[in-house]
């Protein structure tokens, strides 16, 4: 690993880093088994060349002269199989030599992923290129993660405070610095109104779907408390025909584990206890579970539960949740809402802790500007030449 500290750094987009994910693309679109995981195929479209280069003209400014920092530590999270390899990619793509920890839990879209990136580097015009990062894996009783955090520029640790705090016990060089993505809250805002007009309804509940069930809601996008906005009868009327699109999804597509009956259950009984009139709406069985509320409290993120558990507020606008959000809130979903009211929402009551808004169905996909920060300006020098 010693010689990873004397690889140079890029520059940002360099040839040889989208040459080599383009590659990489290629064979992760060949693996049969890459179409059956959602997240891989997704993986895959973003690393094709002509992405990439889209996002070079964007990303990059052309009168700027930036290299990577160097090597780049990556502590990436066991109930996410992917993210280990997006946290690559933004590593790569800022020009750094790489170490990434992946998780020991066996998961086949990483073992698709990571069996390609293996691939690839038996490949002798991408064996130079390859030998630019490293995958790990190790037990909690390891000490790899001082030795990796001793000798490395950048630290980005993906995890919940816990994990942070722990691995923070870990000393930095004097010049690195720590990138941290801890765990967030997101909620989803749906327009009943428009909703109600919608002649792909599907579509809509069908993007809702992926960004919930997919993950397990373990995704700190995945959305946790939904807000209805809209006139009373049309939320009613609109809640009845999505809620029933999105239970007939779950039915046949979500493997449903016997422990989230009781995990939604304790966590009812939880939220109860310290709420105000809360109720349990009627639903067929424990596959979606929604906790009806007369008011959004400022800690309704210690209100979290995954495989399907949903909180649920009627809200006359926006504006109701304002002093509701803090900096654990990172993704707002939305549907029937104007782009010019979301921004004047962002610019007048100025919220804390929204660091995105997306349409429904987009919270999963990633981003180069992640949790607030700039990836590629952060993870990269730029160099002052007068």
């Amino acid at each position: 690993m010693d010689n990873l500290i004397h690889i140079p750094g890029e520059e940002p987009f360099s040839e040889n880093a989208i040459a080599y994910l383009d590659a990489l693309a290629h064979i992760l679109n060949k693996d049969p088994g890459a179409k059956n995981y959602p997240e891989v195929a997704t993986f895959a479209f973003f690393c094709r060349k002509g992405n990439l280069l889209k996002l070079k003209k964007k990303w990059l400014s052309e009168n700027s002269l930036r290299l990577g920092r160097g090597l780049v530590f990556h502590i990436t999270p066991s109930n996410m199989p992917v993210t280990f390899a997006w946290s690559l990619v933004f590593g790569i793509l800022s020009g750094n030599v790489n170490i990434v920890k992946v998780s020991s839990k066996k998961y086949a879209q990483a073992d698709i992923i990571c069996h390609a990136i293996y691939e690839l580097s038996k490949e002798p015009e991408h064996q130079r290129f390859s030998a630019r990062h490293v995958l790990v894996s190790y037990n909690a009783e390891s000490s790899a993660s001082t030795y990796f955090s001793s000798i490395c520029d950048v630290r980005i640790i993906w995890g919940g405070n816990a994990t942070i705090d722990e691995v923070r016990k870990n000393k930095l060089p004097p010049h690195s610095f720590d990138v941290t993505f801890a765990d967030r809250y997101s909620l989803c805002v749906i327009n009943a109104d428009k909703f109600n007009d919608e002649k792909a309804p599907e579509q809509v509940a069908s993007g809702f779907y992926n960004d919930t069930y997919l993950f397990d809601q373990n995704a700190c996008s995945s959305p946790h408390l939904i807000v209805w906005l809209g006139a009373d009868e049309n939320v009613e009327t609109a809640k009845r025909k999505f809620w029933k699109i999105v239970y007939d999804l779950a039915k046949a597509r979500y493997n449903f584990q016997p422990h989230s009956a009781v995990d939604k259950l304790t966590t009812f009984y939880y939220q109860a206890v310290q709420s105000e009139g809360i109720k349990k709406a009627d639903m067929p069985d424990n596959l979606i579970w929604r906790t009806e509320l007369k008011a959004v409290s400022k800690d309704i993120d210690k209100y979290r539960c995954y495989g399907g558990y949903f909180s649920e507020y009627k809200a006359s606008s926006l504006k109701e949740l304002a002093n509701v959000f803090s900096n654990k809130f990172q993704t707002l979903s939305y549907y029937g809402i104007e782009k010019e009211v979301l921004i004047r929402f962002i610019t007048q009551l100025k919220p804390i802790g929204i660091d995105r808004i997306v349409p429904i169905g987009k919270t999963a996909d990633f981003s180069l500007l992640h949790d607030g920060f700039n990836l590629i300006d952060t993870l990269s020098r730029e160099i002052e030449l007068i």
